[in-house]
């Protein structure tokens, strides 16, 4: 049986390619790589509540403390709960597992990074360079 994802359950249509992506960005909890699997989920899907930025009641969690209460109180967070029973994960197993994997960068970031560092190189070879020049 397929576990429903959160975006599958609240029909927000923010997971990549849903119908609200292009409008209002994709949720960090659809496209939450480092925890694909958490509770039996695509990415995030299945642990929401421990994914800052998500999106619930039609709002931003922008932090967990924030965002848990309404979590509590939502029908997903609850259904993911009662179907998981003992192997449920909750946000402190959750948060500390993406603690122990280490900083996590996008492709977008990591692209960014690599540019920088390459642009970084250019600049020291020329400087290196125009340095080794003699006076003229």
């Amino acid at each position: 049986m397929h576990s429903l994802n959160c975006w599958e359950f609240t029909h927000c249509g923010r997971e990549p390619g849903g119908a609200q992506a292009a409008v209002q960005g994709v949720c960090p909890a659809a496209s939450a790589r480092r925890a694909h699997g958490f509770n039996g989920g695509k990415n995030g899907g299945r642990a929401c509540w421990a994914i800052a930025g998500s999106f619930a009641r039609g709002e931003i969690c922008g932090t967990l403390a924030a965002g848990l209460r309404d979590c509590m109180s939502c029908g997903f967070f609850a259904q993911v709960g009662q179907e998981q029973g003992a192997l449920y994960r909750g946000a402190k197993s959750i948060l500390a597992a993406l603690a122990e994997a280490g900083p996590h960068r996008s492709r977008g970031s990591a692209r960014r990074a690599t540019a920088a560092a390459s642009g970084t190189a250019r600049e020291t070879s020329r400087t290196r360079a125009t340095s080794a020049r003699p006076p003229g």
